[in-house]
This record gives structure tokens, C-alpha cells and sequence, in this order.
């Protein structure tokens, strides 16, 4: 959390590490955070970061953020600036560059819809791609504000049929295999994960690109799925910000650990609509955004 901190303290925020530096846990203490700061953050290492400093700026005075290097998840910073937008803040920004914020409070749009969320949808949309389907999640759409509703994009590639409406998508599997893919999910960075998964079910190797952002997230999930993608039977090369996959005989009976990481034990579980039992290990970590995930996937799957 080193580059937040570092943008904050640069406005005037006073905060302390209390054990390793650049980690949690932090001591925040009163700060002297003048109206109009500006301010610097990293882009190519998680817009959250970017994003948490738009949504308080308002309340702190206003300011200006300058992005450096190049900013990954732009549809995640889009979310962002929307939904700030419909609660009274228009942020004017220099394509992704620079960003100016108005010292104003926040006012309540009155009626607002909260969508489902489009990272858990990808995984019901791949079962319907793997198993045969259609399956159709609904409380998202072609009209949703979240960038990994483009996941859609990544099922059309490799042959899966797909039909949306203004709050619904519906996926069913190709006639023949899933194709492989090529391609650069930076902007889609946790529904990648669920193609890495679908790549275990294509035709011939299947590369996620433009995918660094994966190494600071609740673990690097580089490593981790190339570990538990070869353990069900891929092969798998792994680089900096990319991974290969070569498709092979699912091994059946696999434990599959889980790394703390909800999005790993989510993705995960699509093995198993290859005719294989496995295990996954910790699957309470679903906890953190999905608890019901489990029995929700059950009440797709026949048997």
C-alpha cells in the first residue's frame, strides 16, 4: 500500500507504518491537508489506488492527481468517475493523465439501482460456455457501468454464444470446443482470471495478457494459478505479466489451494464442470464478496 501512502503524505496526510514499511497496519494521525493540493500516484500498479484518492478529494478541498505511467483497470476508474458524477462531482480529466477534483460535498441522486456485480457474473457466464447452458445472471447488462461486462467479449472469442439485454446475459456453449485465445485483458484484470480458467477447456493454447496487476493482489495470482492450473493438468508458462496455458486431460481428484483469495476459489470450481471431482481447500474465503457462492454454483450444475 506503499504508493497510496506516498501520494497521501505528499498531500499532507500524516500516516505511520506500525510494522513493515509499505504494508499494513497503518497509524493515521491528524494531518494539515490544504485545500487544492496536488498530488502524484502510480497507474501501473492498481487504480484503486487512483480511485480512492478521486472519491475523497472532494472532502478534503479539492485537488489535482497526476497518473504515472500507464494507468491499468481504466474501466474500474470509469466506474469511479461515474458514479461520482451521479452523486453531484463532475471530475474533469486530461485523457488519463491528469485529474482535477472540486472541493464539494457529495448530494444524493434521491433513487439510485445497485448492480450486480459483473466480476461474480463471469463465473456463472463460463459455466454456461463450459457446461452447455444457457445460463443467464441477471442485475447486470449491456448497459452496465463495470468494465468486466467485456468479459462477454472474451466468450464471443472463443465461440460461446451470448445474448444480453438491458439488465441480463445469458451464455450457452459453442456447437463444437471453447476456441483459444490471445489476448490483452488488462482492462478486465479479475474477470482474466476466469478466462485463464475457461483456457483449460479450448481447443489449443489460450494467453492472458497485460496482466502485472495480478502479483499485488490478495496473492500473486500469477503464481497461483499457474500452480493450480498445472496441478489440474495444464501445462502453463508464466511471465511477468502473462500467462499461457496449454490445455490437457483434467487429473482427476485434485485438492486445489485457495491462497486466502476469493477470486482463486471461484475461479476454480469451473474445473469441475469437466466431469472431475476436486477440492478446494478454504473455500470460506468466497466469504469476502460472495458467501452464497458455493450453493449458487450448485443450483446450476446438475448431479
Amino acid at each position: 500500500i506503499g504508493d497510496l501512502v506516498n501520494s497521501l503524505r505528499a498531500m499532507g496526510a500524516s500516516i505511520d507504518y506500525l510494522a513493515n514499511e509499505g504494508y499494513p497496519p497503518l497509524a493515521i494521525h491528524p494531518g494539515a491537508v490544504a485545500p487544492g493540493q496536488a498530488t502524484r500516484v502510480r497507474g501501473d500498479v492498481s487504480s484503486q489506488y487512483l480511485s480512492a484518492l478521486l472519491m475523497a478529494l472532494p472532502l478534503a478541498g479539492g485537488g489535482r492527481i497526476e497518473v504515472e505511467g500507464e494507468l491499468i483497470s481504466k474501466p474500474y476508474v470509469e466506474i469511479t468517475l461515474k458514479l461520482m458524477r451521479r452523486f453531484g462531482v463532475e471530475v474533469a480529466r486530461e485523457g488519463w493523465r491528469e485529474f482535477r477534483v472540486p472541493a464539494t460535498s457529495y448530494r444524493s441522486p434521491g433513487h439510485i439501482a445497485v448492480e450486480g456485480d459483473a466480476s461474480s457474473a463471469s463465473y456463472f457466464l463460463a459455466a454456461g460456455a463450459i457446461g452447455g447452458g444457457p445460463v443467464r445472471v441477471e442485475g447486470v447488462g449491456r448497459d452496465s457501468i463495470q468494465g468486466d461486462v467485456r468479459f462477454t467479449e472474451v466468450l464471443q472469442a472463443m465461440g460461446a454464444r451470448v445474448e444480453a439485454g438491458e439488465d441480463w446475459i445469458e451464455a450457452s456453449a459453442p456447437a463444437g470446443r471453447l476456441r483459444a485465445f490471445d489476448l490483452d485483458l488488462n482492462h478486465i484484470p479479475d474477470a482474466a482470471m476466469t478466462a485463464a480458467v475457461l483456457a483449460l477447456f479450448a481447443d489449443g493454447p489460450c494467453t492472458v495478457r497485460n496482466i502485472a496487476s495480478w502479483r499485488v493482489k490478495e496473492t500473486d495470482r500469477i503464481v497461483a494459478m499457474a500452480t493450480e492450473l498445472q496441478k489440474l493438468g495444464a501445462g502453463v508458462e508464466a511471465g511477468k505479466d502473462f500467462l499461457k496455458v496449454f490445455p490437457g486431460k483434467l487429473v482427476p481428484g485434485v485438492a486445489v489451494d485457495t491462497y486466502d483469495d476469493h477470486r482463486m476459489a471461484m475461479c476454480l470450481s469451473l474445473a469441475s464442470l469437466g466431469g472431475v471431482a476436486i477440492t478446494i481447500n478454504d473455500p470460506e474465503c468466497v466469504g469476502k464478496t460472495f458467501p452464497e457462492y458455493f450453493q449458487a454454483f450448485a443450483s446450476i450444475c446438475r448431479g
